[in-house]
């Protein structure tokens, strides 16, 4: 039998310093109503939404410029990686919506009311940097898609991508149901155009099948484990974490035992749905690149110009590039949607600092506008694509930050009552966490004095 609400909720609130401050995302917050009485497939429905909110992280251009390398370089070898991280994914997504769901805190606000001030704008600090990380793929990545198909310049692409943070307000005041709209739309285009790039490229099934096969040469080759941490930071994203803890929220749900039991499992059913969506795309870019260029002579391609450029050629397909450069570009503006929305959840949940959606949108696009028009603008547009992978290895870098606390509040009974984490999930989330952590240690002792 569950425990009164009243006792339930008291036990939450004995596990925290401080007493909760606000609502996660307020303008939006349970907006979107379940009645209580709907047959499954319809309350599946109305929770179906966030997932894929999260899931075009997983998918975004800094996933195409670690997998075209990974692809090109190694062939089908690191689908193993590719799959692993989707499955760390599930996994971590799955707590987000149990944090949320069950405490009513996103992960940034459940930092603020556990840890010190310290440590709290540390946290907060790591965080924007996976942030600006994350926007910095997805503002290139759209130029590039802009440049690909129009002629666009990078630097006036980078400036284009200003125009989301008006796309976002406008979508978001009609309602948080319009934007799960336009992000599944935009998904749905870049499956599509990747589906028709697997038929040109009519890659070889049993080599496919026996990439996602480990192997011990991606922890031994420093090159291939450079590009499998990028991988797996690209997958899995802090910022993902953060943000999924707080849309699953804006679900009007019944504040029992029930109700957010039935929350937990329909939000878990979304997310993972998503997921194994952003594991066909970031699989098939892997595929498509190996298929193209590794037994082609192109082993070296990793830029993505290159990469589209070559791809007509290679496939002998004239509509493969045009294909590729339009899903850069859904992918592009995809992530920034979500990218803008962390961003103000971050800076709110950590700092209690609200501000107008518009200027801390704009001041988290301009953070990641900065840096990209300077390498740009210095080194050429030729370095774009090292830029996309060095910032998938620094959110990776970031990720043992923020996987730590959603583990340790999630696993601490004072916090989540009945909702406590069992052990199975217990062992295979800190497992998940020492898998993560040890690759960066390995990649930095490597990288820094080898």
């Amino acid at each position: 039998m569950s425990p009164p609400e009243s006792t339930l909720q008291g036990m939450h609130e004995t596990g925290w310093r401080r007493e909760a401050s606000g609502v996660s995302l307020p303008e939006v917050h349970g907006s979107i109503p379940v009645p209580r009485h709907l047959p499954s497939w319809k309350k599946m429905w109305a929770y179906a939404g966030p997932g894929f909110l999260v899931a075009v992280g997983y998918m975004d251009p800094g996933n195409w410029a670690t997998d075209l390398a990974g692809g090109a370089k190694f062939g089908y070898t690191l689908l193993t990686v590719i799959l692993i991280s989707n499955l760390m994914a599930i996994l971590l997504q799955h707590l987000c919506i149990k944090l949320g769901v069950v405490t009513g805190r996103d992960l940034a606000q459940a930092c603020r009311d556990h840890y010190s001030k310290p440590t709290v704008w540390f946290l907060w600090i790591l965080c924007e940097l996976a942030i600006a990380a994350c926007d910095l793929a997805e503002v290139v990545g759209s130029a590039i898609g802009l440049q690909l198909l129009f002629g666009i310049p990078l630097v006036t692409g980078c400036l284009i991508t200003c125009l989301d943070v008006l796309a976002v307000l406008y979508l978001q005041n009609k309602g948080f149901r319009y934007v799960e709209a336009l992000v599944v739309t935009l998904i749905l285009t870049i499956g599509g155009c990747f589906a028709l790039e697997l038929l040109f490229a009519k890659p070889q099934l049993g080599g496919v099948l026996l990439g996602f096969i480990p192997s011990p040469d991606i922890v031994r080759n420093s090159e291939m484990l450079y590009v499998s941490i990028g991988i797996l930071g690209a997958t899995v994203m802090p910022h993902n974490l953060y943000l999924h803890s707080s849309i699953v929220q804006t679900r009007r749900i019944e504040q029992t035992s029930i109700g957010r039991r039935e929350a937990i499992r329909f939000g878990t059913i979304d997310s993972t749905g998503a997921l194994m969506f952003a594991l066909f795309i970031n699989a098939a870019i892997l595929v498509l690149a190996a298929a193209a260029f590794h037994w082609s002579g192109h082993q070296d391609v990793a830029e993505i110009q290159e990469a589209y450029k070559l791809l007509s050629p290679t496939l002998g397909v004239g509509l493969a590039s045009t294909l590729f450069a339009v899903a850069l570009l859904a992918s592009g503006q995809n992530s920034t949607l979500t990218g803008t929305l962390a961003g103000q959840i971050v800076m709110e949940g950590f700092l209690n600092i609200r501000l107008r959606p518009w200027l801390r949108r704009l001041i988290t696009r301009s953070i990641a506008i900065i840096p990209a028009v300077f390498v740009i603008g210095v080194f050429g547009e030729s370095h774009t694509t090292e830029l996309l992978v060095a910032s998938q290895v620094v959110l990776s870098m970031q990720l043992g930050f923020a996987v730590w606390p959603l583990l340790r509040f999630t696993d601490e009974r004072a916090k989540m009552g009945e909702f406590v984490n069992p052990l199975w999930i217990r062992v295979l989330g800190w497992t998940t966490a020492a898998i993560i952590i040890t690759l960066n240690v390995k990649l930095l002792i490597e990288t820094f004095f080898f």
